[in-house]
């Protein structure tokens, strides 16, 4: 039945280095807000102390991940329940059994050089030892259960593999998971369950820039009031699940000395400052896998034409244990098929498979084996130039941008992630310019539209590194998840493949505010902490300066029958203060819902955008427009019925809307969406009661500058360090962010021992 799959054994990633292990030990201090400050002689010992603290604090939350990239979430919780990013079961379980096969795990481990094994194996025996602490008094009640289990190196390799695909085949889990032949598929049968999944998948894959959004301000001597570099770091990620930062700082002395932010599983730093510098990262726009249009082969929809030639399809098998509704276990088999660019996904009347045509995606992550190296060297940066240096050389960055600031006042921009080589040539006669370039779809059927390949790259057929976009600067550079065309407008980065940047497009409403905000400090006088720190908290609403004059404008024309039912409506406009505070009144939630309910109106402008002047266009409201009008009085009047079967009053304000309530009680949650300019970011789900529960947005803030001593930072973790209910430090840093408090973090010696909140534990094997 399953002829022509293929079959490999391979000896877990373990084994392969068991002559490497060596007994760790750790000191870990912990401070306000129980963060923890790891100090160890060497990797694995610092790995060791890692896994320790944060299983201490995260124990459920890693446990579930780790169920999840071994594709056991239908074993487990079922086939139809979903995960935390709301992916099905079953397909996010099919996807992580064909991603992280034996094979994958045993090549990327091999690929790892000693200093990241032993961190990694540190961090697992750190983990395990804890798990068997909690254990023995009682799991935390969400994961008290059979699926939590000690872990291995295998499973942070897993968790790494799972992190690199983010933003490439992970995007497509649905579709992955329902591709099948033509002869396979049943078109008088419809699975209600797959539209639904694919249709979350839709609404999920235009959130990802959103939920995994963020900003950054690198500010030069030139500009920052003290003459040195000073960084604002605000990125914008879950704030649960397998992308939550944990906060930490981390020291082998001599060696390594280095605070910030990490995502789960990883046993070194993602964002955050040393002696020398500071840096953060911005999820770019930057395309990190193409898609292929296969040409089937007439006989046989499994089978592709390259080059005129027949080839046939791979084909490997899977197997998922499904939970059945009586309590047993039934294996599950299905094929996932790949053809040389890689597997074959399908989304009915997007990308469909049938008798003539088939998409492949190629997802240039799949091959960085080189990113915790990244990271690492990154950490051990002892200059502006080494880190610069190790970003050209490895490659390891997945897909964000990287801006950066030393103490000597440099102020870095990169674009540099794993790009698939593709020119504008290429692009033009291997793509249908009817697709654009939102989604990049190549011609399968000819190899010479496959990915170049340069000697100069770090891996085969992504771009290298001194052909995309970099800036050094010493009065600003700026990102909010556009292209690289605009991070300084004195110096615009043109020219480059539309898979890296595009320039000549509108911006984002937060990097207009940015710019907007920099250029008036500039003019002002110079940049200080206190502004940086200003441009997250004081919640501006950007884009209410384009639009509310019109919006009040309208208010104050002839309204006719619906005067008096706009009535309450055009008073809360009038009173609200342009903000996303806690204290801003219910005139923010009427403006929310009017500007989004507008962006289906083409032309809603009356200034369209100019690429000239994109730091200002498009604006204004085109109220004077009839087919504006008609739009914007219907928008206004479904506005005051959403308001009103919200159950808000004249009263309400914000903060008794957005709220957190992952801590269990709520927690009233400034800032807002990022469409509308507000910095602060905040993505929402409808919650109890009209509130809205924050789920995505603000995550690890750091502004971090420098003086003769070194590093002299100020940050907040809005989400807390831990993400157990009944911990401490559930909530304390979520309720200083609340306040607008931010917290001096200690990074001394002397700083973090004279903490009121110090306390020490060593641990050893």
């Amino acid at each position: 039945m399953f002829a022509g799959l293929s079959v490999a054994v391979v000896l877990p990633a373990q084994a392969l280095v068991a002559h490497e292990q060596k007994t760790a030990g750790a000191e870990i201090r912990r401070t306000g807000f129980g963060v923890p400050h790891i100090v160890a002689d060497d990797e694995r010992g610092l790995g060791y102390g890692i896994g320790y603290a944060y299983a201490q604090d995260n124990l459920c939350l890693l446990a579930n991940e780790i169920v999840t990239v071994n594709g056991e979430r239908s074993r487990y919780f079922g086939p139809d329940k979903a995960t935390l990013e709301q992916r099905n079961n079953m397909a996010s379980d099919l996807l992580f059994q064909w991603l992280n096969t034996p094979q994958a795990l045993a090549d990327f481990w091999k690929a790892q050089p000693p200093e990241i094994r032993q961190l990694m194996q540190g961090y697992v025996a750190g983990y395990n030892r804890s798990l068997a602490e909690q254990t023995a008094k009682g799991l935390p009640q969400p994961c008290a259960a059979d699926w939590v289990r000690p872990i291995s190196t295998d499973d942070l390799v897993r968790l790494t593999r799972r992190l690199l695909v983010e933003g490439g085949v992970g995007q497509f889990t649905e579709a992955f998971a329902s591709a099948k032949p033509p002869s396979a598929q049943k078109p008088l049968q419809v699975d209600s369950r797959q539209v639904q999944a694919l249709q979350l998948a839709a609404a999920r894959n235009e959130r990802f820039a959103l939920e995994r959004g963020s900003n950054a301000v690198a500010v030069g001597r030139d500009l920052s009031a003290n003459g040195r570099g000073m960084l604002l770091a605000n990125p914008h990620f879950p704030w649960g699940g397998g992308m939550r930062f944990y906060q930490m700082h981390l020291t082998i002395p001599g060696k390594l000395d280095v605070m910030g932010a990490a995502l789960p599983g990883l046993p070194l730093i993602n964002i955050g400052f040393n002696r020398h510098l500071a840096w953060s990262h911005t999820v770019d726009t930057s395309k990190h896998f193409t898609l292929h249009r296969l040409q089937l082969d007439p006989k046989d929809s499994t089978r592709y034409l390259l080059d005129g030639k027949s080839v046939a399809m791979d084909k490997q098998q899977v197997s998922v244990e499904v939970k059945q509704p009586d309590g047993t276990l039934k294996a599950v088999p299905r094929i996932i098929y790949s053809s040389k660019f890689g597997p074959v996904v399908q989304w009915p009347g997007k990308l469909d498979w049938d008798e003539k045509f088939a998409f492949s995606l190629r997802d240039a992550n799949l091959k960085n084996d080189r990113v915790l190296q990244q990271w690492y060297a990154m950490d051990k940066a002892d200059s502006l130039k080494a880190f610069q240096d190790s970003v050209h050389r490895i490659q390891g960055i997945p897909w964000v941008n990287t801006l950066a600031v030393d103490a000597k006042g440099q102020a870095l921009y990169m674009n540099i992630s794993v790009v698939p080589n593709v020119d504008a040539v290429k692009l033009a006669k291997c793509s249908d310019p009817r697709i654009g370039t939102e989604l990049i779809v190549l011609d399968g059927s000819r190899s010479e539209c496959n990915w170049d390949v340069s000697p100069e790259a770090a891996q085969a057929g992504i771009y290298p590194s001194s052909r995309q976009p970099q800036l050094l600067r010493t009065d600003f550079v700026q990102h909010s998840n556009d292209s690289a065309w605009m991070v300084n407008p004195a110096a615009p980065l043109k020219d480059f493949s539309p898979l890296i940047s595009q320039d000549g497009q509108p911006l984002g409403q937060r990097a207009r505010f940015a710019l907007d905000r920099l250029s008036s400090l500039e003019k002002a006088g110079k940049v200080s902490v206190e502004n940086l720190q200003a441009m997250v908290m004081d919640n501006e609403v950007y884009h209410a300066g384009q639009v509310l004059p019109d919006l009040l404008k309208f208010c104050a024309s002839e309204l006719g029958g619906d005067a008096a039912r706009l009535a309450p409506l055009c008073t809360a406009l009038k009173a609200w203060d342009g903000r996303a505070d806690l204290n801003s009144g219910i005139g923010f939630m009427y403006f929310q819902r009017i500007v989004t309910s507008m962006q289906a109106v083409a032309s809603r402008w009356r200034v369209i955008f100019d690429p000239q002047n994109p730091a200002h266009t498009p604006s204004g409201l085109a109220i004077e427009y009839p087919e504006v009008a008609t739009a914007l009085r219907a928008d206004m009047l479904a506005a005051v019925d959403e308001v009103a079967k919200a159950g808000l009053s004249a009263d309400s304000t914000w903060g008794d809307v957005q709220v957190s309530s992952i801590s269990g009680k709520p927690i009233p949650i400034h800032g807002g969406p990022a469409g509308l300019g507000i910095y602060n970011a905040m993505q929402t789900v409808a919650g109890k009661d009209g509130k809205r529960e924050v789920v995505s947005g603000t995550s690890y803030l750091q502004v971090v500058t420098f003086d003769e001593h070194g590093p002299k930072a100020q940050g907040l973790l809005a989400f807390s360090e831990s993400s157990n209910p009944q911990s401490a430090h559930s909530r304390d840093q979520t309720e200083a962010f609340s306040k607008k408090q931010w917290s001096t973090l200690p990074f001394t010696e002397q700083q973090i021992k004279a903490d009121p909140a110090y306390q020490v534990q060593v641990i050893k094997e």
